[in-house]
């Protein structure tokens, strides 16, 4: 919110708003005007894009893990 509030010069609300719909992955609201404030936008998006993978591996990881487990095969071993 900060670096749409400083860099495009948006009200606090448009800032916001601008934050949640592009974490939410559908893009801006307002048009941007300068080359800091599209930068800003750019690795703010890659930045939740990262996040969200993240978090989405964490919650999936265990059950994976465990689906993997079912299918566990013991290997023979020559002696």
């Amino acid at each position: 919110m900060r670096g749409f509030h400083l860099l495009e010069r948006l009200s606090w609300i448009d800032s916001f708003l601008n934050a949640a719909i592009l974490m939410g992955g559908i893009g801006l609201v307002s048009s941007l005007n300068t080359n800091a404030g599209k930068l800003f936008a750019g690795i703010y998006a890659l930045y939740c894009c990262l996040v969200e993978i993240v978090a989405i591996g964490i919650l999936v990881a265990p059950i994976v893990h465990r689906f993997l487990h079912n299918f566990h095969i013991e290997a023979s071993r020559k002696e």
